[in-house]
């Protein structure tokens, strides 16, 4: 499975960009998908994510401007970003979350990660 994003690149604040996220191939028992960003030097941070029930999920800092959308089932997301801050720069990957039933009622989770898209917003 590879996990295709696009639609990144350079844009002044208070722009806006979108970012698109398809995976090659159907993923079986796919729960959830989402953006994640992260910066030099820092932890990669969840942006928003998109679960397979329509429930949606963002960080404090980009509500409001941000808005994920999809069909999880058809294994495509995308990120509208608008009024985007300086802040909101670095490099965001696509991450799609299998999770599938095992003997024992335990459970099998399984992440797959885009190669991520750089989005630069200058001041």
């Amino acid at each position: 499975v590879q996990l295709q994003a696009s639609g990144g690149g350079l844009v002044q604040s208070g722009g806006s960009l979108t970012l698109s996220c398809a995976s090659s191939e159907n993923i079986v028992d796919i729960d959830n998908m989402g953006w994640y960003r992260q910066t030099p030097g820092q932890r990669r941070e969840l942006v928003a994510s998109l679960e397979v029930d329509g429930q949606t999920n963002y960080a404090g800092s980009v509500i409001g401007r941000f808005t994920i959308s999809g069909d999880i089932r058809e294994n495509t997301i995308h990120l509208q970003m608008n009024n985007l801050e300086p802040e909101d720069t670095g490099v965001y990957y696509c991450m799609a979350q299998s999770i599938t039933d095992q003997p024992n009622d335990a459970m099998l989770h399984t992440d797959y990660w885009g190669q991520g898209t750089q989005v630069t917003v200058s001041s």
